[in-house]
């Protein structure tokens, strides 16, 4: 019984976090250049940016807004790509979940 009432109790601990979960279309980008390197073409200048200490981000197609992102070996695997991100959002934070390509979804 005990063990029926803690994986109930562990359930219900997970759900709000997976029902939760969003996704957003944009680019992986630089924290540098934000919305202007959303493209492919500024890829490289991510990469070397990136290589420098800036932060990956995502811009988002739909609000046009710059949000951070937690994982960012699954980013740095994307620049320069139109992606999905799955995860949540804290202010300007997304959690990250999966990072699919945009043209796959």
């Amino acid at each position: 019984m005990k063990k029926i009432l803690l994986a109930l109790a562990v359930i219900a601990l997970l759900l709000p976090a997976l029902a939760s979960a969003d996704s957003w279309t944009g680019w992986i980008t630089d924290s540098n250049c934000g919305a202007k390197g959303a493209n492919a073409d500024h890829a490289s200048c991510a990469k070397k940016c990136h290589g420098q200490g800036a932060k990956l981000v995502l811009y988002n197609n739909a609000d046009q807004k710059v949000y951070n992102l937690d994982n960012q070996t699954l980013a740095e695997s994307n620049i320069g790509h139109e992606v999905v991100v799955t995860g949540t959002v804290e202010g300007t934070s997304i959690t990250v979940q999966a990072i699919d390509a945009a043209d796959a979804q």
